[in-house]
């Protein structure tokens, strides 16, 4: 990672343009997000974890050399030699050569079925090994430690982890955190041994494990062992060139990250830097690399004389943080805690005398640390109790230290060093992430960059027309029982914008709110009744997506992606009688493209006598729920995966959300249904069910996280049932559940304290939220076919009915139809848009409008 940094410190600075570059690497795959490494057990492929652009080297001229590294070094000729043999010439060389995992000289530590945790391939041999057995044992807890014991749980092993320390993380965190973290870990049904040690493993006559020998006495029976002790630097090239090395390993470098050679530097874990530390975090290792480029290319400024060891994961599904003087060392600090043992929370806040907090330990609930890292060294604007107090805590309603307690020049990205000036000077945060590289690091300081962006941009209000953000609408709606758009706004809308329409973004947001809950306030959901019909976009107002030449989709719902004999043919009869393109998608539904507006109803009407209803493609609303053929016919199913999805699909059907909702069922751990990249998905356990949540794919992918495991089938619709209903309450404007998830205070603890422990005491009004929603569900297009008055808008003219507009056209393809593209030169669809929104009833009500819609 470290040495991938530095070829784009170079690049950035233009150098690798201006000198030849050759990297060699060990491992037979470019430079990948070691920091990410566990993400492999949870669904993320190798290619996925690789860091940069796949053209990087390409573009740049570097030139890489994968599964050859360098064996040795020439200093007085200048040369490396390759493992293959090759030699290079250099004037200046860089090691990055990292570190090694150590293992403890036991017996039988190379026995078959013990590994090391270090790279993907010491992850695939693991994952290979782990499919015959049934225990594993994880030897260290520290934070590498965790992380292995995690996925050795994930592959469903009975899991172990053996520390020599009495506790675990000691580095980290003191004792109080690792007894709350030890509570955590243990209700999880992983097994903690501390303070004892390795003392042997043994094996059978073949030589694979069979157990380990502790130094208690104790004798633990495992067919899995990982060695995760800690690392030791990687300096052996070093040391045989002659390179000066640190007593206890490490190259030694100075200020500049060069070594006792002019010519040689060394960054990252393999480097002892000048202040005699050998630094094992991401985030030096970046700072090093830069700092080096710097040189390189002639610059004065400052070299590395240290860094911030400020750390913030998750392990095992629990925050673990800890920043500055955690452990208190500096003499006469004072130590602010709170501890809750039935919650697993524990936090630390180390301050000296005059109130200055020098450091921190965060357990169980971390989500203050982006706040209060950036704090470290000076004096907090508030108590310090209420730091660490709970909000609603008696005497101390908690801190809730917003962005703007921070000064400009606090570091909010310690992996790059950006400051919140920085960041406050982008507008969103994929300009921050180009502009400044912050949050794409370890993540950690994307929530704080998030709830930076709207104080940089001065209103957190939807839009123009409210002051209020669309969750604090919904509460609104909910609470006084508003049913329409115009009452809201002439209640709750700003001064200037009461008595008016509104615009653009905040009538489809307040429409999507007024529908989702139009079932518990008693009113019709119908999206074209009455006043709702003026809030829709295109593709609400017709039911249907518009398509790039003007034309519309038709996608029924096919619940689980299952169809009888009989309907395929129905809709095979459709799109040959009507001229439509059909497509199967990766939805498991049967897309139609290219229908007409006025064809729509005659379409739907067919398909609605053949049982079919919308599939709701063109509302932000649930699309479909995937799934695998499950038990019934798969031998590795473990449960009836179609049921599942077909139980999902109709329950949750025509639920109008903030954004698009997928879901996916799949019915054993082998995940062919692709469940973790859904915003709710489902896989089968033998015991049941386990709930993953705040999935999606797209430009940005996230695999979702786990809620809940083992569940029931009530169970599992239970927790759904609240979790959509608490995401459509609390989301944002056009918010997936993703974004949602890594926004929200809390994150997925306090997602997973409101929908499983029922914390704010809002489930049983969530589940009400729900069961009125199955209740008062009517497809859309069954009301409309058989509702004349509503029929009547599906028309291309409104002063014309019944004739079609000239400029859909198509052209053949393939066997089948495809859009005319040389029509839309003549008509770009924004025009068309203006035009079909000119020529819709809803437009032409007023003069007002009509002259809007000119003007557009």
């Amino acid at each position: 990672m470290v040495g991938q940094r530095f070829l784009e410190a170079l690049a950035e600075r233009g150098l690798t343009s201006r000198a030849r570059v050759v990297v060699l690497a060990e491992e037979p795959r470019p430079a990948y997000d070691r920091v990410r490494l566990t993400s492999y057990f949870s669904g993320r492929t190798p290619e996925e974890l690789t860091l940069g652009e796949p053209d990087f080297m390409a573009r740049h001229g570097i030139e890489l050399y994968l599964g050859d590294p360098a064996v040795a070094v020439d200093r007085a000729a200048r040369t490396v030699t390759s493992r293959a043999g090759h030699v290079f010439g250099y004037d200046t060389l860089v090691l990055a050569t990292g570190s090694y995992p150590f293992v403890p000289p036991v017996p039988g530590k190379d026995a078959t079925g013990c590994f090391v945790y270090r790279t993907i391939e010491d992850l695939l041999a693991i994952e290979e090994h782990a499919a015959t057995a049934r225990t594993g044992a994880v030897v260290g807890g520290g934070l590498l430690g965790l992380e292995a014991a995690g996925a050795l749980k994930g592959l469903g092993l009975d899991t172990h982890i053996v520390e020599f320390a009495p506790r675990l993380m000691p580095v980290q965190i003191d004792e109080g955190g690792g007894a709350a973290l030890l509570r955590t870990i243990e209700s999880m049904g992983l097994t903690v041994h501390t303070g004892v040690g390795t003392q042997e493993v043994t094996t059978d006559a073949e030589g694979t494990v069979t157990g380990m020998a502790l130094s208690d006495g104790s004798v633990l029976a495992t067919d899995l062992v990982v060695f995760s002790a800690g690392v030791r630097p990687r300096d052996r090239l070093a040391r045989d060139a002659g390179l000066t090395v640190g007593e206890r390993g490490g190259i030694v470098v100075d200020e500049r990250c060069r070594t006792s050679d002019p010519a040689v530097f060394a960054i990252g874990e393999c480097a002892l830097a000048a202040d005699g530390r050998v630094y094992g975090l991401v985030a030096p290792g970046y700072e090093m690399a830069t700092t080096v480029a710097r040189v390189l290319d002639g610059e004065d400024g400052s070299g590395f004389t240290g860094a911030d060891l400020s750390t913030k994961l998750k392990l095992l599904g629990v925050d673990v943080a800890s920043f500055g003087d955690a452990h208190g060392d500096a003499p006469g600090s004072l130590d602010v805690v709170y501890a809750d043992s039935r919650s697993g929370v524990y936090k630390k806040l180390v301050m000296d005398g005059d109130g200055t907090l020098l450091g921190g330990i965060l357990v169980g609930d971390a989500d203050a640390y982006g706040m209060l890292r950036p704090l470290t060294g000076s004096v907090p604007p508030v108590p310090p109790e209420r730091l660490v107090l709970p909000a609603g805590d008696t005497g101390a309603p908690g801190a809730a230290l917003g962005p703007e307690a921070l000064p400009d020049d606090a570091v909010i990205c310690s992996c790059h060093n950006v400051s919140k000036g920085a960041i406050t000077a982008c507008a969103t945060l994929p300009e921050v992430k180009k502009r400044t590289r912050a949050g794409t690091g370890c993540g950690s300081c994307v929530k704080v960059i998030g709830r930076l962006l709207p104080v940089a941009q001065g209103d957190k209000g939807l839009c123009g027309c409210f002051p209020h953000t669309r969750s604090e609408l919904y509460e609104i709606v909910r609470t006084l029982r508003i049913t329409s758009y115009h009452a809201l706004l002439d209640s709750h809308g700003r001064q200037g914008a009461r008595g008016g329409d509104g615009c653009e973004i905040c009538k489809p947001a307040v429409a999507s709110v007024l529908a989702s809950l139009a079932p518990a306030l008693g009113v019709s959901g119908y999206v074209l009744d009455g006043e709702q019909a003026a809030l829709q976009d295109t593709n609400d107002h017709f039911l249907a997506n518009i398509q790039r030449n003007g034309s519309y989709s038709v996608v029924p719902r096919v619940p689980g992606g299952e169809i009888t004999p009989e309907k395929l043919i129905v809709i095979g009869e459709v799109a040959r009688d009507f001229g439509l393109y059909t497509k199967i998608t990766g939805g498991q539904r049967i897309d139609l493209f290219g229908a007409r507006v006025d064809h729509l109803p005659l379409i739907w009407t067919r398909l609605v006598d053949a049982g079919f209803e919308s599939g709701h493609a063109y509302g932000k609303s649930l699309r479909t729920v995937k799934s695998c053929v499950g038990q019934t016919w798969c031998r590795y199913g473990v449960q009836d995966s179609v049921r599942m999805a077909v139980d999902l699909e109709l329950r949750y059907r025509g639920l109008r959300s903030p954004h698009k909702l997928k879901s996916a069922v799949s019915g054993c751990a082998r995940e062919c249904a692709e469940a973790r990249g859904k915003d709710f998905g489902v896989i089968a356990t033998a015991n049941g069910w386990n709930l993953y949540v705040g999935g999606n794919g797209g430009a940005e992918p996230r695999h979702a996280d786990l809620l809940a495991q083992d569940l029931s089938d009530a169970e599992l619709i239970r927790l759904i049932d609240r979790f959509l209903m608490f995401y459509i309450r609390t989301a944002d404007r056009l918010e997936r559940t993703s974004a949602w998830l890594e926004r929200i205070e809390g994150g997925l603890g306090h997602v997973r304290d409101v929908v499983v422990h029922d914390s704010l005491g809002l489930c049983a009004e969530l589940e009400q939220l729900m069961a009125a929603h199955v209740t008062g569900y009517r497809d859309e297009w069954a009301e409309t076919v058989n509702d004349p008055e509503r029929l009547s808008r599906f028309v291309s003219f409104v002063n014309a009915p019944g004739v079609p507009d000239p400029s859909v056209k198509f052209v053949p393809e393939r066997d089948q139809v495809k859009p005319d593209l040389t029509v839309l030169t003549l008509e770009p669809p924004a025009a068309r848009e203006s035009r079909e929104s000119l020529e819709s009833p809803e437009s032409l009500e007023s003069p007002e409008s009509l002259e809007g819609a000119n003007a557009r």
